[in-house]
């Protein structure tokens, strides 16, 4: 069946699956690396199961096994069963009273293969897999977690998950999913406790901001929405895929001693320069670059096992838009790079979480901002509940790009990145992009489009 046709999913009444056991009533407040503004939304993310056929054969229904689990991790991860309430300055806290996570059971009409051999995004109405249950996407006063499972008529299922980020970042959800499917599998509890202690983050008593910080520059252009409407109705996804080839194509723009530089700079370098390129931003502007860094190992003391929180950074590599698309940019691009992750210490958290407090939780900046993580080291595949590894994990389309593991056709391992552009551009930024994985030792000569101001 073709990916690009829809199909008929049938869901049933979403319901609230609350702890299996009695947890406290209390508040616990967030961090105040948690709770900045441009931690609160929603982070919608998606994997893919095969059929087994020990668990057909058994009669095994995949709803009823996560279902359960569901509730008996949230024992241990309680919090996740609460409400997020706001006080005063904007100060985010959990009330931790039990009321449940959301819970959707849908069987659809098509086998697993209508996705795709290898099961890869684009997903022909996604929001099937996924439904936004009214009333259960804000932010505040609704559940943390929505989760939906959906049957497929071939013994495959998707499991797909939209979390409040305000509670925790990718490593944090993998350490709850862990805990999720170690349960549906028969463990008692969780291998790794859970530990809130989110007053490890909180800002100093004695305020003061020892960074630079261009994440949360003040730029005239973020003053209306982040996205424009007129822009938002064009967007247009594209996944591409770098295995071996691609990235041995894109690392001939480097000097030879740039060889142990990451896949993930050399990439990212390449990709922002294709897209600074087909948004013909003004050369004279400034363009950003926000990766997106777990700051875990930055500390020391080291965080406790089990901490869960966002312990994410937004490092910034800023530079003039004529320097990122020359002709000679890629090294300069990986360079800045480098520096903006380098910056990511312990100082530079708390230098952050002291900003957040001073400032009034900024969001990052985002006019011409382009935004990239990495899930490579996040494990998301090794998540199962007897069914064996996802087929394919990762996060429905946004306006950030995550990078996933992904094995191609030929069983080549991979990374599948996700581009999010408007459609009058994204045919140029593809050209862009060819031009640098084929065999040619030059960049294809830039375009000359309508100089587009936007905040993308």
């Amino acid at each position: 069946m073709s990916t690009s046709a829809c199909y008929n999913v049938k869901r049933r009444s979403p319901e609230l699956i609350t702890p299996a056991k009695p947890t406290p009533y209390e508040y616990k407040l967030l961090s105040d690396i948690d709770d900045q503004q441009g931690l609160r939304l929603h982070l919608p993310v998606i994997q893919f199961y095969a059929k087994k056929e020990s668990m057909m054969t058994k009669d095994v229904d995949p709803v009823d096994v996560i279902r359960v689990a569901l509730a008996k991790t949230l024992v241990f991860y309680y919090p996740f069963a609460g409400r997020l309430r706001e006080g005063a300055g904007g100060k985010l806290m959990v009330e931790c009273n039990g009321e449940g996570v959301m819970f959707v059971e849908a069987d659809a009409d098509v086998a697993l293969d209508h996705f795709g051999n290898p099961v890869m995004p684009p997903f022909p109405c996604s929001e099937q897999l996924l439904f936004d249950v009214p009333g259960s996407s804000g932010i505040l006063h609704c559940p943390l977690l929505l989760t939906q499972v959906t049957r497929f008529k071939c013994g495959g299922f998707t499991l797909a998950v939209r979390l409040n980020h305000t509670m925790c970042d990718m490593g944090g959800f993998a350490q709850f999913m862990t805990a999720l499917s170690d349960i549906a599998r028969g463990a008692d509890a969780p291998s790794v406790p859970p530990v809130w202690q989110r007053e490890l983050l909180n800002a100093r008593d004695s305020l003061r901001v020892t960074y630079t910080h261009h994440e949360y520059d003040e730029v005239i252009s973020d003053q209306g929405p982040i996205i424009p409407p007129e822009i938002l109705k064009t967007l247009e996804y594209r996944y591409i895929f770098f295995g071996p080839d691609e990235i041995r194509a894109l690392r001939r723009f480097l000097p030879s001693n740039f060889t142990k530089c990451s896949t993930f700079e050399v990439v990212t370098a390449s990709l922002w320069r294709c897209r600074t390129i087909a948004l013909q931003i003004d050369p004279e502007e400034d363009v950003r670059l926000v990766c997106l860094v777990n700051a875990r190992a930055a500390f020391d003391p080291p965080l406790p096992d089990g901490y869960y929180g966002n312990t994410c950074a937004f490092p910034v590599a800023i530079a003039k838009a004529k320097t990122i698309i020359s002709h000679n940019s890629l090294e300069y691009a990986v360079k800045l790079i480098r520096k903006a992750k380098a910056e990511v210490t312990e100082e530079y958290m708390r230098s952050v979480a002291d900003l957040m407090v001073m400032k009034n939780r900024p969001h990052f900046t985002t006019h011409n901002t382009f935004v990239v993580s990495s899930l490579t080291r996040t494990r998301y595949e090794d998540v199962h509940f007897g069914w064996g590894e996802a087929v394919y994990s990762g996060l429905l389309p946004g306006m950030a790009s995550f990078y996933v593991p992904f094995k191609n056709k030929k069983g080549e391992n991979g990374i599948l990145v996700p581009i999010c552009l408007p459609n009058f551009v994204i045919n140029t930024f593809s050209r862009e992009l060819d031009s640098m994985l084929q065999n040619n030792d030059e960049f294809v000569t830039q375009p000359t489009l309508p100089y587009i101001k936007s905040a993308l």
